[in-house]
């Protein structure tokens, strides 16, 4: 009788993927790369930059955690970016996996470390606004190229009425481009707030609103950390075609969760993951698109739950997705129980 072809067993697997998660964790740099990558993705060079340290370095790091299982990376046109990763390859490491990054988030980042992150995030930003002030006149033909807002504008709608049919007191747009949008959501809404970052491109919505005589929306000058819009009061908060232009993509979810009253609805237009890196200097693109379980991450990550969705195929090849969260009444921020897809 032959003998069986010998196959390596769970236990030495799990014996191997225990060890790369107690040397991953047994680094105190390592721990705060973990720490930096709790509520973004961030290059081998940002990370060098935050962390102040050589890139060989990092390097090596990244490849020890990346190993572990516990981050991933993903190409952003010449650039790879790395974020974390919430579920190990074997359930029997999950409980170990988790406390890893739990107890990353409660490192406290040296005051020098959080200024050179929050520089990371201004400069990211400031790319953004700096695109939008210098071609806010054409940006809606740039947009064109990749999908027109006759293709999403419409869908994102039905969704809304059909879980919001009666609409509400507040409705928020962040990013509203030139308007047309926030058309759409005035009829159903008391009060609707266009806000956007760019100052050249408020100007242009404003022109639209003031010919469409929309006598209850108002625009605002910020960006959704802004301080004074007030939480838990909105209906609804509207991201549509905006997320690939945002310096951290996460926080857009974290700060809709915030003004959101419970039941509220974030409903949210934006490219699926492509690989067409001229839209970052024709369309001022900080990102290439997204997988729908990124969104779903930072959702569940944010307290809210997934929606309703649909998904809008183009013969240009770029696909669409228009997505809706809900905040629970019992509202809680949690930590993501899957991995995002990452190509």
């Amino acid at each position: 009788m032959k003998a069986a072809a010998h196959t390596p067993s769970t236990s030495t697997t799990l014996d191997t993927e225990l060890l790369q998660l107690c040397k991953a964790g047994g680094d105190s740099l390592r721990l705060q790369v973990l720490r930096v990558l709790s509520r973004d993705a961030y290059s081998v060079q940002e990370l060098c930059h935050i962390l102040d340290c050589r890139q060989s370095g990092m390097s090596h790091h990244l490849k020890t955690l990346t190993v572990a299982g516990l981050i991933t990376k993903r190409r952003e046109g010449n650039s790879l970016f790395y974020r974390r990763t919430y579920t190990p390859s074997l359930p029997a490491l999950s409980a170990l996996h988790n406390a890893l990054l739990s107890s990353a988030d409660l490192i406290s980042l040296a005051p020098e470390q959080q200024a050179r992150l929050e520089q990371v995030y201004i400069e990211r930003a400031d790319r953004s606004r700096l695109f939008f002030a210098e071609h806010a006149g054409e940006f809606g033909e740039q947009q064109e190229q990749m999908v027109a807002y006759s293709v999403y504008g419409q869908s994102c709608l039905e969704l809304l009425r059909s879980s919001q049919a009666n609409g509400g007191k507040l409705a928020i747009e962040i990013g509203p481009g030139e308007g047309a949008f926030l058309a759409e959501l005035s009829p159903h809404y008391d009060k609707v707030i266009g806000l956007d970052n760019a100052d050249a491109m408020l100007k242009r919505a404003d022109e639209y609103i003031n010919q469409q005589a929309l006598k209850n929306v108002s625009l605002m000058l910020g960006d959704s950390r802004d301080p004074s819009l007030q939480q838990d009061a909105a209906d609804c908060v509207v991201c549509n075609m905006v997320l690939h232009h945002v310096p951290s993509p996460a926080d857009i979810f974290k700060d809709a969760a915030r003004l959101l009253k419970p039941g509220g609805l974030f409903c949210v237009t934006d490219l699926c993951r492509h690989d067409q890196s001229w839209a970052r200097d024709a369309c001022g693109d900080l990102w290439l698109g997204f997988e729908p379980d990124d969104l779903s991450e930072w959702a569940q990550a944010s307290g809210l739950q997934d929606g309703p969705a649909a998904y809008l195929a183009q013969l240009n090849g770029f696909r669409v997705q228009v997505r809706q969260f809900v905040k629970p009444d019992h509202f809680h921020t949690t930590i993501p129980t899957h991995q995002a897809r990452h190509s």
